[in-house]
């Protein structure tokens, strides 16, 4: 038996993944990642009464420290955990929303070499896991 069940298909099965996980690598490694997050952004607006309010990224530390603080004082505060978990969920939420992806600067045959693999492969994989149609192993 080979991969998937089917009568051989082994060899394109193992091209096709190391084909498929090479690709892969390089496309996601062609990812820049830059972070906007700072002090001052304003990483949640609100309008409220005609006026718009901005909360700052530094401004969730508040409610962060206090929470802690609470913790601290009395370990059982369900107040304290909440605050603080709402805090920090809030700035991890604030942090990958600033966000900003982008590929780098390659060449055209640097961009079809890393997608022929990535999706070549990707098929090559796929298609050793169906039967090859002449297998005399099937039930009549």
């Amino acid at each position: 038996m080979g991969a998937g069940g089917t009568q051989g298909g082994a060899g394109r099965f193992f091209l096709g993944f190391f084909m498929m996980c090479a690709g892969f690598y390089m496309l996601l490694s062609a990812i820049t990642i830059r972070s906007g997050f700072h002090m001052g952004l304003g990483i949640y607006r609100f309008s409220m009464m005609g006026g718009q309010f901005n909360i700052t990224s530094g401004m969730i530390f508040i409610p962060l420290i206090l929470g802690v603080g609470m913790i601290f004082y009395n370990a059982r505060s369900i107040i304290g955990w909440l605050v603080s978990l709402g805090a920090l969920g809030s700035l991890i939420f604030g942090v990958i929303s600033t966000l900003r992806m982008g590929f780098r600067s390659m060449s055209a045959f640097d961009l079809i070499t890393i997608l022929v693999l990535a999706f070549g492969g990707l098929g090559l994989f796929l298609s050793s896991l169906r039967g090859t149609g002449d297998d005399d192993s099937k039930v009549k």
